[in-house]
């Protein structure tokens, strides 16, 4: 198995847009419902509002690779481009998304370990994500990985605030 990691391009936009899609909904549509996934999308997942996130210069889109197949991506915030007020110490992963088919096979795991080197760097101390308080198998990984909740935040799908847990993990 070929792993490759590799910055997304201004010209992988649509690429971009349909997999967010794509892997949010295999996620999340059956716990949500279609109205409220279909606003998130909207919301979210727009080629304005795609595009908007990757112009930012504080934050960070990767595509990862399967044997030259693309199974998901990883999406990185510093400073004010994170989603809650944090630390200039501080790296976000925003998303890290893995397509169904490609789930269960080390890549969350690669995508972790890029995170951390990448947050060191740029020289930050910690990391930190959300997660549905409702996903434990998410939750189960990213305690592996180091992580302990150090709170809650809304996280609003379509009309739905729903919590998630905010998970720190200091680095060395």
């Amino acid at each position: 198995m070929t792993v490759k990691i590799s910055a997304v391009k201004q010209t992988e936009l649509e690429q971009l847009k349909k997999i967010s899609e794509t892997t949010f909904k295999e996620t999340f549509a059956k716990d949500n419902t279609p109205a409220d996934l279909a606003i998130f999308l909207q919301q979210n997942y727009n080629l304005k509002q795609l595009q908007q996130e990757l112009d930012n210069g504080d934050s960070f889109f990767y595509f990862i690779y399967q044997d030259a197949q693309l199974a998901g991506y990883l999406k990185l915030n510093i400073g004010e481009a994170q989603s809650e007020k944090s630390s200039s110490e501080s790296l976000e992963i925003a998303r890290i998304y893995i397509l169904a088919a490609f789930k269960r096979q080390g890549l969350g795991h690669e995508l972790m370990q890029f995170a951390e080197k990448v947050a060191k760097e740029k020289q930050k101390k910690e990391i930190w994500l959300g997660v549905w308080e409702y996903n434990p198998v998410a939750i189960a990984f990213y305690k592996k990985m180091g992580f302990v909740k150090k709170g809650e935040h809304v996280f609003t799908i379509g009309t739905d605030d729903q919590t998630d847990w905010v998970m720190t993990k200091y680095l060395n």
